[in-house]
């Protein structure tokens, strides 16, 4: 790191030294002892801009105190059975983790309908998802591994996507822009798998919207990317739609414990006991109230929202043009070669 980088660092840790106390305590759930690695994501979101990284932390720490999220771990989605809907209509994971100790989170994209419950639920699942990540699962990679591991790498299955993602916009670009502003640098690369043509039309128009530091950490692999993800990752941690060329579906796979977006692996099952047991140590006598933990939706940030707004033309353009099929003349090959 270069002496202009450590002074940015300096500068902006000791404007962080003047921020009131209870910005300090919420920072510290951030941080978890690493406070200078930390700093140092906001300032690549801002392009080592120091004022704006620090205006960005600010921002994200008041959003934590206003929206109570140094709690969210001890709020827990009750019913189980409204739980487990929400686990099966937000396909996501953690599969294990790669050669370098990063956890290893399997999305599925084109199988999530998010139509099992209201929006809050859906973002109150994410965050405490992101939280548990950061508080529990990059410590214990951090302690294991001997080195600060302070971001994951997301296996993104696109398996299923239909135009009806389209109704799907408005929720994903509301949880694309808490992550942007809260949750900065989290992601070391995107592997986008199982890819139709649907997304591979709308990603040829999207790439050149994107910031170069975003594309860089794009790679649209070939088929289920079994192959090249095998290069970075042990076998046992593959998420389950990956392990196989054609395996159909990304929702459930012959063994309910290898398939990481169920309520029933081992995954769920320990963030469903961590989350009640804060809870429970919360809240010892009172009995757990039922409701979604309301978190105030973001503004979805200008350049989101044109993404969003492309893709949703493009697929209006597909869906008008009767695309139901995949083209002889795709290449997802050259495209792999593109990204990789």
């Amino acid at each position: 790191m270069g002496i202009a980088f450590e002074d940015a660092i300096k500068q902006f840790q000791a404007l962080m030294d003047e921020v009131d106390e209870p910005l300090k305590i919420t920072f510290q759930n951030i941080h978890q002892g690493y406070p200078a690695e930390n700093l140092v994501r906001f300032l690549k979101a801002r392009e080592w801009n120091v004022a704006k990284a620090h205006k960005m932390l600010v921002d994200c720490l008041n959003w934590r105190i206003q929206n109570e999220i140094d709690n969210i771990l001890a709020k827990p989605i009750v019913p189980t059975d409204l739980y487990r809907a929400v686990r099966d209509s937000q396909l996501i994971g953690l599969s294990g983790y790669s050669k370098e100790g990063l956890p290893v989170i399997a999305i599925g994209v084109g199988l999530s309908s998010f139509d099992k419950a209201s929006v809050h639920y859906y973002v109150q699942s994410h965050i405490q998802i992101n939280e548990y990540r950061d508080r529990v699962i990059l410590p214990h990679a951090t302690k294991k591994y001997g080195r600060h591991i302070g971001t994951c790498v997301k296996v993104l299955d696109m398996t299923g996507l239909k135009l009806s993602a389209l109704s799907q916009i408005k929720l994903l670009t509301v949880i694309s822009t808490i992550d942007d502003m809260n949750y900065p640098e989290k992601t070391d690369t995107y592997y986008i798998v199982n890819v139709p043509y649907i997304f591979s039309a709308c990603w040829k128009v999207v790439k050149p919207l994107l910031q170069e530091r975003t594309r860089r950490k794009i790679q649209v692999l070939q088929g289920c990317g079994k192959d090249e993800l095998l290069k970075i990752m042990d076998y046992a941690s593959l998420p389950h739609f990956c392990r196989r060329e054609g395996s159909g579906s990304s929702r459930h796979s012959a063994d309910g414990a290898d398939d990481c977006f169920s309520l029933d692996h081992v995954f769920h099952q320990q963030l469903y006991n961590y989350i009640n047991q804060q809870a429970m140590n919360l809240q010892p006598v009172a009995p757990i109230k039922m409701g979604s933990f309301h978190v105030d939706l973001p503004e979805p940030d200008p350049e989101g929202t044109k993404i969003a707004l492309t893709i949703e033309t493009e697929l209006h353009k597909l869906d008008r043009n009767g695309i139901n099929r995949l083209p002889s003349d795709l290449n997802l090959n050259s495209n792999r070669n593109q990204n990789g």
